[in-house]
């Protein structure tokens, strides 16, 4: 069964949002992990790169395909998990405890353009 977390902001692109304050934890959902198979390799931002809302960030690569990263909101990079750059399965282990960036938030009303956990389930299952 897939697993979707309360609490966190869900995009159509299958990105996953945890806010902590004025920033966010970025990665993609255990849904979209399953989809992509093995993960091989993560494609990092640079700290201080920019995200706005809806545009690439980086991207996924896995043993079935490669998938753009999309930023469900817009903000500044303050950290990138640099886990993933020796250890990309790590997603696969478990999609929201290795986040993919950290962002600060530059406009927070984004997130009402988001879906949370009941709609994110609704929209997988259907």
């Amino acid at each position: 069964m897939t697993k979707v977390l309360e609490g966190l902001f869900y995009s159509k692109s299958h990105e996953y949002v945890k806010v902590e304050g004025d920033e966010a934890y970025i990665g993609i959902t255990d849904y979209a992990q399953k989809e992509l198979g093995n993960i091989v390799y993560v494609d990092l931002p640079e700290v201080d790169d920019e995200v706005a809302a809806d545009e690439e960030f980086g991207a996924v690569e896995s043993v079935k395909a490669a998938s753009d990263l999309n930023s469900p909101v817009s903000g500044t990079v303050v950290e990138v998990n640099e886990k993933l750059e020796d250890k990309p399965e790590l997603i696969n282990q478990d999609a929201f405890a290795n986040w993919i960036i950290k962002v600060k938030l530059s406009d927070k009303s984004e997130l009402d353009g988001l879906m949370d956990a009941e709609a994110y389930k609704k929209m997988i299952e259907a």
